[in-house]
């Protein structure tokens, strides 16, 4: 299978940075099976490295296309949910930092849904912003913090919180900008 990259050339859905984001699919089966913290903090760098990578990856080989850029967030938000899904059910988290972490996923997913709904927003293209990415490093921040310093868990929560406000607000403003300019 092979689709359109963001520059016009053809390329194969199964390239290095779509396998990388991938790769966040296995890692996140595998979290529930990491019971002590080498391997927690193992999978969690991994995942964050395989995140890093695909997007620098194919920028610098102009392999960036439709299907990375969503496969790409999906798969991050498959391994961070696996992972404070795990830590909620081992009791590392309470329910509603559970859901704290979670409220800009949810809210993000309602949006994309809403988005693709509604005809006048289905042509605007997603894109992730500073806003996001900086929740999401916190996340990563968060689950690291579990295993390797439970002290700092709930001081980062609240962080998460605030950033998930700030990028709730960043990408509804940014599909109201790409509305009214379609």
């Amino acid at each position: 299978m092979s689709e359109r990259t963001t520059d016009g050339t053809t390329e194969s859905r199964f390239n290095l940075p779509n396998m990388l984001s991938l790769s966040r699919i296995v890692l996140a089966v595998l979290f529930p099976f990491a019971r002590t913290p080498t391997p927690q903090v193992v999978l969690i760098v991994l995942a964050a490295a395989s995140d890093f990578f695909d997007g620098w990856i194919a920028r610098a080989r102009h392999t960036a296309s439709k299907w990375g850029a969503l496969l790409d967030p999906i798969t991050d938000r498959v391994f961070v949910i696996v992972a404070l899904a795990t830590y909620l059910f081992i009791g590392a988290f309470t329910t509603g930092e559970y859901f704290t972490m979670i409220a800009r996923d949810l809210a993000t997913a309602i949006g994309f849904l809403v988005a693709r709904a509604v005809p006048s927003l289905q042509r605007v293209t997603f894109k992730a912003r500073w806003a996001g990415k900086i929740t999401t490093t916190v996340q990563l921040l968060v689950l690291l913090a579990v295993p390797l310093a439970p002290a700092l868990v709930r001081p980062l929560v609240i962080a998460v919180g605030i950033l998930s406000v700030w990028a709730i607000i960043d990408y509804t403003i940014a599909l109201q900008r790409a509305r009214a300019a379609a």
